[in-house]
């Protein structure tokens, strides 16, 4: 595969830890596409219907990849939004940031939307027993996956700072192996 010249990166974490907040900022900031998987299942019917008890789609993960591939998400340049990350190829990917936040406020968050309590509890369970974080270093390799803290406004702010040093040394050491190639 050649080299991209701009990086994928996932935002991944349990619902209400502030994935939206952090990639619409970095996509304002950096120019990466925000892409939010949950829009995509929706609008490109990446899905096999409607789950009345989760209030959620039921997302067909073939379609998904095929929908994405067909969008050439594989060359870069996007911010991936989803709390889910091992359905994407290692290949498409140069980071993952594994947002965690304090189960009180996750709580907090989670019930002002409105989820059905049994969605409430798996998620809050998810994020008691590290779920999306364990998966993230279970499918990708071990130094491409950062976890950060995200419980407050200005975390949000501290770690799309850190983001975008680590876009700027990717392109970095980008043009560094694309110079010695040449």
């Amino acid at each position: 595969m050649p080299s991209r010249a701009q990086p994928n990166i996932i935002i991944t974490g349990t619902p209400g830890v502030g994935k939206t907040s952090h990639c619409e900022q970095l996509a304002a900031n950096t120019g990466l596409k925000n892409l939010s998987i949950n829009q995509i299942v929706k609008d490109r019917a990446c899905h096999d219907g409607w789950d009345a008890e989760y209030k959620s789609w039921i997302v067909d993960e073939d379609k998904l990849l095929d929908a994405l591939e067909d969008d050439g998400v594989q060359n870069g340049g996007y911010i991936i939004d989803w709390h889910a990350c091992d359905l994407f190829p290692k290949s498409w990917i140069d980071l993952v940031v594994v947002l965690r936040t304090d189960t009180t406020k996750l709580y907090d968050r989670l019930k002002a939307r409105q989820y059905p309590e049994k969605k409430l509890q798996e998620n809050m369970d998810s994020e008691i027993m590290e779920v999306l974080l364990e998966e993230a270093r279970g499918a990708y390799d071990e130094e491409i996956v950062v976890e950060l803290r995200s419980d407050e406004v200005e975390d949000v702010e501290s770690n799309v700072e850190r983001i975008e040093r680590w876009i700027e040394n990717w392109k970095c050491n980008q043009s560094e192996k694309q110079a010695q190639d040449d």
